[in-house]
């Protein structure tokens, strides 16, 4: 009886302690760094050098898609701007500036709207993100492109939220790289940026 107490003692004791491992973390992202591949990608493309506009969240599109993360069994990630339109936008620039193509004098403009950004680091079942904006790029203030691009990641979840969480994280840091990717491999995204 007495070693069936202890076992249930020492159940209960790991329970509580994975909920708190699991419980109410603050992430802040990291500011961007310059990705190799597309900056190598930016450098071979024969662009002229360009402006970045206004990044917003798409009209009719809820707040807190924005500025907030559900999925991640309590705890929340931020960017370090305030706002996930502002966090793409900053990677935008950042591989623009490392390529040598960012001229904010440019009378050609890349613009962009968010449409969705969300992670769910599953309790069971696989973990998800996706993130997805509309880019336009505008020259001396027509349209010469608009597209709507997303990337999505999935991964196995685990269980043990110390594990979960940073690796949901992560996954998610990942598609603002992979989203600019898409952009700058786009061809008329490309076309609309020749020389």
């Amino acid at each position: 009886m007495k070693s069936l107490f202890r076992r249930l003692v020492f159940v209960s004791t790991l329970f509580v302690g994975s909920t708190t491992l699991i419980g109410c973390a603050s992430v802040t992202m990291p500011p961007p760094t310059a990705n190799a591949n597309n900056v190598e990608k930016l450098r071979m493309a024969n662009l002229t050098p360009t402006a970045v506009g206004k990044f917003s969240l798409a009209t009719g599109v809820r707040q807190d898609v924005d500025n907030s993360l559900g999925g991640l069994r309590g705890s929340s990630v931020r960017a370090p701007s305030g706002s996930f339109s502002q966090q793409l936008k900053d990677v935008i620039v950042t591989d623009l500036k490392a390529a040598g193509l960012y001229d904010d004098r440019s009378q050609i403009q890349i613009g962009a709207q968010l449409t969705d950004s969300q992670v769910d680091a599953a309790i069971s079942g696989p973990g998800t993100a996706k993130l997805a904006a509309i880019f336009t790029v505008d020259k001396a203030g027509q349209r010469t492109f608009e597209k709507a691009l997303f990337v999505d990641s999935q991964w196995d979840s685990s269980f043990v939220g110390a594990i979960a969480i940073p690796e949901a994280i992560n996954q998610y840091t990942a598609l603002y790289k992979a989203l600019a990717a898409k952009l700058f491999d786009d061809n008329e995204f490309r076309a609309a940026l020749a020389k």
